[in-house]
């Protein structure tokens, strides 16, 4: 009991709900499948990212812009069972990916006045566990994903797409997990590796502009990334637990280009896409520490890797992070245990650019966010 205390608090400084690199939100994690006996969770997370700007005057205007991404919420829940003393699966429920990002200001005055986007999804992870011995195990399993979108183009900056819009209807799709993990309990050691496969979405899609349709409906292909995600932990002293994980999320494959937007700028941009995200690590680093029999409590540091340069997408006006969490879990009764956690993040300065050439359209400087996350685990 006194590990699971520990292991539950130091994973829990991630603070869910507070968005990682690329569209990430929940970070695809499996740890419950390495949890001991069976195991039911139940996980809540709230983040209010506070993203300000102001035009750079590109397009005659210098417009302030304000709270561009709203506040939003994400569940996610889990359950394992034993099968055996080396075969154990789980079922993860989770909503990995996602993003709420809308600029004000009137379309005909401002450079990216209307442009805004929102993707949703929902998943299902089936996994399984083999435990060769006490050091060495795999997992594995499939992976039912669901994804919906839609995207605003507005403003000066972008020309004769001003007014665009794509209404990307939900679609449904499997990809797969696989992975390894090499143990010492006697030392809490454990170091795991996940690969998610990228799963491919073929999205109904309507495209106006200025609400007149463009286009035949026709569908979009959109990849979801592919990732690989690497946890380690280690025991270092009594009742003290370093731990640490990296996240690789390969967003350069992922391209949105719906009929009529690709014709529209093909003949200067071939290959375009109306998204434009770069490869994401996330790195994360922290100590927890168990108080008493009860209760045990973590800090964590993390950073996402920035671009190669200041500009983004007018969609993802964020250029890396840093972040500190704090997490706590208190052990209600034998089976019970409530973790909780917040998190403290500051965003990299960015330029959201258009055009061909990229042209710098905005500054958005010292941004954050706020988040906390909770989680009940009850085990039988």
């Amino acid at each position: 009991m006194k590990k699971t205390i520990l292991t539950t608090a130091a994973l829990l400084g991630t603070a869910m709900g507070a968005q990682a690199g690329g569209l990430d939100r929940s970070g695809q994690d499996v740890g419950i499948v390495f949890e001991a006996g069976n195991r039911f969770e139940l996980s809540f997370g709230h983040a209010r990212p506070s993203l300000d700007g102001v035009e750079n005057g590109s397009t005659g205007t210098t417009n302030i812009i304000g709270g561009v991404a709203d506040s939003f919420s994400i569940l996610g829940g889990g359950l394992r069972y034993e099968l055996s003393p080396k075969l154990s699966v789980a079922v993860i429920v989770d909503e990995p990916y996602g993003t709420d990002v809308r600029y004000g200001g009137d379309p005909a005055a401002s450079a990216l006045g209307g442009t805004g986007a929102q993707v949703d999804s929902f998943a299902v992870t089936a996994l399984a566990r083999y435990k060769f011995d006490d050091a060495w195990s795999v997992h594995g399993g499939l992976r039912y994903q669901e994804i919906e979108a839609s995207v605003d183009l507005g403003g000066l900056a972008f020309g004769g797409l001003n007014g665009y819009r794509a209404e990307m209807e939900s679609d449904s799709a499997v990809g797969y997990v696989f992975g390894a993990a090499f143990e010492r309990p006697e030392i809490a050691l454990r170091i795991a590796l996940t690969y998610s496969s990228e799963i491919r979405h073929d999205l109904a899609t309507r495209e106006t502009l200025n609400g007149a349709p463009v286009s035949a409906p026709s569908e979009t292909r959109v990849t979801a990334p592919e990732s690989l995600n690497l946890e380690m932990q280690t025991g270092i002293a009594e009742g003290t637990l370093l731990f640490g994980s990296v996240r690789y999320a390969r967003y350069s494959d992922t391209r949105v280009s719906p009929t009529f937007f690709d014709l529209a700028v093909a003949p200067a941009e071939p290959g375009s896409s109306i998204t434009d995200i770069e490869d994401s690590t996330d790195v994360e680093i922290g100590i927890g520490r168990r108080f008493n029999e009860s209760f045990a409590g973590s800090l964590a540091i993390g950073y996402q890797s920035k671009g190669v340069d200041s500009l983004v997408s007018p969609l993802a006006p964020t250029n890396g992070a840093l972040y500190v969490s704090l997490g706590g879990s208190y052990t209600l009764t034998d089976s019970i245990t409530l973790s909780g956690g917040l998190r403290y993040t500051e965003f990299g300065n960015a330029q959201p650019e258009t055009g061909t050439p990229d042209t710098a359209r905005a500054n958005f400087n010292d941004n954050s966010a706020v988040s906390a996350g909770f989680k009940i685990a009850y085990t039988f």
